[in-house]
């Protein structure tokens, strides 16, 4: 064997570092509306073109960051028309979140992602009337699965909505025989020995996607194959540069910058209402989402004005890219 000074640097990256070429941030994007609740669409191209430009991979369509359980049928569908109708479109893999309480409606939501060109579809479990077993879920998610055969499926493991607390890597497990086309698991969830038995049922065959922006760092070292996330929609460039530092095997480089996206998770956070404080840092890039639906709660003026602050002394102008294209 050659000393290691004179392995090529591809080859040393590859023996030192991680491949992630075909690790893909996918940002979970924000729902426009006008001041008075309706639908804003024309947002969306502005939304889609940004993503691209910062080298996010996909968007995860109308999930809890897009309100999807607040919005109609209709207004689901009208979404997911928007994004599908970008001229970006192709440029970003579109996972269409069907989630429903009522099965006959999830159905009727994947049956419309697939007719209009979706990549992918997703639920997590009913909120109301919750499953109270793996094989319940199942049978919750299988019809609507089986509407849309040619799109890959992913569960929605989301506890901190749902309330559910069920096994992820039992339903890979049981689910594959009655879902074809299930594919993975959007994994949003604190249980890091979950995600590690998801990650090895079928031998490592399924899509396990990080739902934890503020530990993406974590994610990746288990052997997440992609990334789901609210902040990659205006802070790309940051977990791009931790995902560089990996590869790079520059550990000490990626994890300042994962405290970096902690300090300002925690920022968002302590404003009361998260979603509120996303939404605002949009504006903050000049691409207004306009305000959220009841019962969630917007930001005051003066807690924008804080926000603003804060986010600046942070250092968020430097890792963010502000989209020129369109006014704040």
């Amino acid at each position: 064997m050659p000393p290691a000074d004179d392995i090529s640097p591809p080859s040393r990256l590859l023996r030192l570092g991680m491949d992630l070429q075909n690790f893909r941030l996918i940002a979970a994007p924000h729902t426009p509306m006008y001041a008075d609740g309706s639908l804003n669409l024309a947002v969306v191209r502005h939304q889609a073109r940004h993503l691209v430009s910062t080298g996010v991979r996909g968007a995860f369509i109308a999930g809890s960051t897009g309100e999807g359980q607040s919005l109609t049928i209709e207004e689901r569908e009208l979404l997911v028309e928007a994004w599908i109708g970008t001229e970006v479109r192709h440029d970003l893999e579109l996972i269409v979140h069907v989630g429903h309480n009522c099965a006959r409606d999830a159905c009727h939501l994947a049956s419309h992602a697939a007719s209009t060109g979706a990549d992918a579809v997703s639920m997590h479990a009913p909120a109301c009337y919750k499953p109270q077993s793996v094989a319940a879920l199942i049978d919750f998610c299988e019809p609507v699965a089986a509407v849309a055969p040619a799109l890959p499926f992913y569960l929605y493991d989301i506890p901190n909505i749902t309330g559910v607390e069920l096994s992820s890597s039992q339903f890979l497990a049981e689910g594959k025989p009655r879902i074809p086309n299930l594919a993975g698991v959007k994994y949003t969830n604190p249980d890091l020995l979950e995600v590690q038995e998801c990650l090895q049922v079928d031998n490592g065959a399924n899509d396990i996607l990080w739902g934890c922006d503020e530990a993406l760092l974590a994610g990746i070292a288990f052997g997440a194959t992609g990334a789901v996330g609210s902040t990659y929609n205006f802070a790309a460039p940051l977990y791009q540069r931790i995902i560089a530092a990996v590869e790079a095997s520059d550990w000490k480089t990626a994890r300042a910058e994962q405290a970096l996206a902690v300090k300002m998770v925690r920022l968002l956070q302590s404003f009361g209402s998260t979603p509120a404080a996303i939404k605002f840092a949009m504006k903050m890039i000049g691409i207004d989402c306009g305000p959220l639906r009841p019962p969630l709660v917007n930001l005051t003026t003066a807690q924008e004005s804080e926000l603003r602050a804060a986010l600046e002394e942070l250092g968020f102008s430097s890792h963010i890219t502000v989209d020129e294209s369109t006014a704040a």
